[in-house]
Parts: C-alpha cells; sequence; structure tokens
C-alpha cells in the first residue's frame, strides 16, 4: 500500500508540471483533473493505511489535512477553468 501512496502521491505533481505547459485550456484541465483524482486515490491509500494501524494517528491527521487541501485547491483550479472556457 505504501507503495500506491508513492505512484498516485507523485503523480499529482508530476500532473501539475505537464500542466504548466498545456497546449490548450483542454489540455490544461485534462492534466489539472488527472492530478485531481491522484490527489483523491492517495487519499483513499493513506486511509487504508491508517485504519490498517500502519500509520499512527498523528502522522496520519497532518498527512491527511495536506492532502485534503491539495484537492481542495485542484478543485478550486478544475472549476475555475471549466468556468473560463
Amino acid at each position: 500500500m505504501s507503495n500506491q501512496v508513492v505512484r498516485s502521491g507523485t503523480s499529482v505533481g508530476a500532473m501539475v508540471k505537464e500542466a504548466e505547459f498545456a497546449q490548450s485550456k483542454a489540455d490544461f484541465i485534462n492534466k489539472m483533473s488527472i492530478a485531481l483524482k491522484e490527489a483523491n486515490e492517495t487519499r483513499y491509500w493513506l486511509d487504508l493505511l491508517h485504519y490498517g494501524d500502519y500509520l499512527e494517528d498523528n502522522i496520519y491527521e497532518s498527512l491527511d489535512k495536506d492532502i485534503r487541501e491539495i484537492v481542495s485547491i485542484l478543485v478550486a483550479i478544475v472549476k475555475r477553468a471549466k468556468e473560463n472556457q
């Protein structure tokens, strides 16, 4: 499971970097939407690690707060980009 967190977590940053040089507004929205999906998947894996007692509560709470903030930011970016399309 921890490998899945690494894969999905690093994919978020990679997709955001790709979106910086998107070829079009639609391409930007697509890449940021993928980043959002990957962030949400990362939350899922963190939840499983926590509920499986692989993460201590304080570590989980910190990571969960961070990933929720990232998801919120990405939702806002995708929403605004779609509105301005």
